[in-house]
C-alpha cells in the first residue's frame, strides 16, 4: 500500500495483537500488500477479529488458538492452520495440545464424515 491509510484505536488494539499471535513479520506483509480494494478487509479482520473477539477477557489466547486450530480443520484451511499452529506455540499452547485437538478434529471431522457417507452409499451398492 503506497499511502498510510487512517487507524482508529481499535485498529492499534488489534494490529498489537495480531503481530503478537502471528508475528510480525506476516502481518507486517498483510498490510503492506493492502491496496485500496483490499483495505477495508484488513480494517475488518484487524479491528474485529483481532481486537474485538481476540482481546475479550472471556477466554485466554492460548484456549482461543486451540479452538482456532479444530475450526481451521474442519474447514479444511491448510494455509490458516499452520499460520494459527504458529500463533498457539506463541500463545504458550504445547505441541501435546496442539496434536491432541488435531487428533480430536480428526475424528470427528473426519471419522464422522466418513460414518454419514458410508450410510447413503450402502443404500446405492
Amino acid at each position: 500500500m503506497s499511502e498510510q491509510k487512517p487507524r482508529s484505536d481499535k485498529f492499534e488494539a488489534g494490529l498489537k495483537t495480531r503481530k503478537a499471535v502471528l508475528g510480525d513479520a506476516y502481518v507486517d506483509a498483510s498490510i503492506a500488500a493492502a491496496d485500496d480494494f483490499t483495505w477495508p478487509l484488513q480494517e475488518l479482520v484487524t479491528e474485529y477479529c483481532w481486537d474485538s473477539v481476540w482481546n475479550r477477557d472471556g477466554l485466554p489466547r492460548k484456549t482461543r488458538s486451540l479452538i482456532n486450530l479444530g475450526m481451521l480443520t474442519a474447514l479444511n484451511r491448510p494455509h490458516e492452520l499452520k499460520l494459527h499452529i504458529r500463533g498457539a506455540l506463541n500463545n504458550g499452547c504445547t505441541q501435546n495440545e496442539i496434536r491432541e485437538v488435531l487428533l480430536q478434529s480428526a475424528i470427528y471431522c473426519g471419522a464422522v464424515s466418513y460414518t454419514h457417507l458410508t450410510l447413503p452409499t450402502k443404500r446405492i451398492v
